[in-house]
């Protein structure tokens, strides 16, 4: 293969991606970021609209839409959409980007950023690459915020507004190749215990503890992987005041995703059974309340898909064998393909997101600009009146 990027957007690459970082965007603090972006785009002389979604989800910016029209003679008439999310999970420490033996990663014990500034980097070395050089086909590079918050972003974003025939999403951290053709359902209960305050070294017998209630219910939970589709966590446990109080109060998290539907709806069920079982138990004897809400929805895309096979043909033609993936993660495509735009999610070289040593290589930021690249001409040959 042909690289078509040169050696000064690799550069200007590795320099933007190791800017982003240094950026702080955890999920609703994504202004920053966002304004970084911005910037970067309208050197290029393109227009960035922002959208509404930072009222509806509870982030301090919206979701960023730019598009690059084809400036090639005798462009077809396709349009081909890319998105990347601006936000981090929290950060436990200050993020210093170094370069350690060709792999980027945070010279302190926390996560990088690479999910999903590596692909924000790669958006915008696109951008640049189909100003300079022109692209084969239009072009729409989308940024959402609130992604590692249940999709908060994506899901507030209007994909009526996208012209593009389908899209593609940038965000899964395994080796370059991954094609993810499955997603799960993904269900967040909230269940709040309340007992009874009482003075823990005077009068315990008094009190009615809803740690206590939510420790059993937790206890008596299926946790972990319970099977090759499903999975469920208690994400955080909240309660009490003082170490010399019952605690009157607890909240709980706890999510379930699953590839099966059903199977996810009958894990949500006994969960709740649960809660409530432990809530009523004589020694705990609090009240509960809980709810359940279906965050999204899963997919499974077909193998013939026009998007699944464009994206197979440019992962061949940078020298990448392609993978089909049913992944337990959620991404931006999750959203997209549930208000009806074709969207396919794709691995992106980076590795240990969301834990401390979080990493990716420059090769793979590298090698995910030549896909994006190659994917604009895959989708370009593609045969008019081909459906999407």
């Amino acid at each position: 293969m042909t690289r078509q990027a040169g050696e000064l957007e690799l550069r200007q690459l590795s320099s933007t991606f190791v800017e982003l970082c240094r950026i702080e965007s955890p999920s609703g603090s994504e202004r920053r970021c966002a304004e970084f972006v911005t910037a970067e785009l309208e050197t290029l002389g393109l227009e960035v609209a922002q959208d509404e979604a930072g009222a509806l989800t509870g982030s301090d910016c919206g979701n960023l839409l730019t598009r690059v029209p084809a400036s090639r003679a005798g462009a077809p008439p396709r349009s081909l959409m890319l998105c990347a999310h601006l936000d981090t999970v929290p950060l436990r420490a200050p993020v210093e980007p170094v370069l350690v033996d060709g792999v980027y990663e945070n010279a302190n014990e926390g996560i990088l950023g690479a999910d999903n500034k590596a692909a924000v980097a790669v958006l915008l070395a696109l951008a640049r690459h189909a100003v300079r050089e022109g692209s084969p086909i239009d072009l729409e590079l989308l940024f959402t915020v609130g992604e590692e918050t249940s999709l908060a972003g994506a899901r507030a974003f209007d994909a009526n507004r996208l012209r593009s025939d389908f899209g593609y999403v940038l965000d899964h951290a395994s080796p370059i190749g991954g094609v993810i053709v499955g997603s799960p359902t993904q269900f967040l209960l909230e269940a709040t215990f309340r007992g009874a305050a009482a003075h823990a070294g005077i009068c315990p017998e008094q009190g009615r503890s809803a740690i206590v209630a939510a420790a059993r219910a937790v206890a008596a939970m299926p946790l972990g992987r319970l099977d090759a589709r499903t999975t469920a966590n208690v994400g955080t446990i909240v309660g009490g005041s003082a170490v010399n109080i019952v605690p009157e109060r607890c909240e709980l998290l706890v999510e379930v995703r699953s590839l099966d539907d059903v199977r996810a709806e009958e894990v949500v069920a006994e969960l709740v059974d649960r809660i409530h079982e432990a809530a009523n138990l004589p020694e705990c004897d609090c009240d509960v309340d809980v709810s359940v809400e279906r965050m999204f929805a899963g997919y499974a895309l077909s193998g013939a898909a026009p998007a699944v096979k464009a994206a197979e043909g440019a992962l061949r033609a940078c020298g990448y064998e392609p993978e089909r993936i049913s992944s337990g993660g959620g991404s931006d495509a999750n959203a997209l393909i549930a208000q009806g735009f074709p969207t396919v999610n794709l691995a992106n070289g980076t590795e240990r997101n969301h834990e401390p040593g979080e990493c990716v290589a420059v090769e793979a930021l590298e090698g995910m600009l030549d896909v994006t690249l190659a994917l604009l001409d895959e989708v370009a040959a593609l045969p008019a009146g081909v459906a999407v």
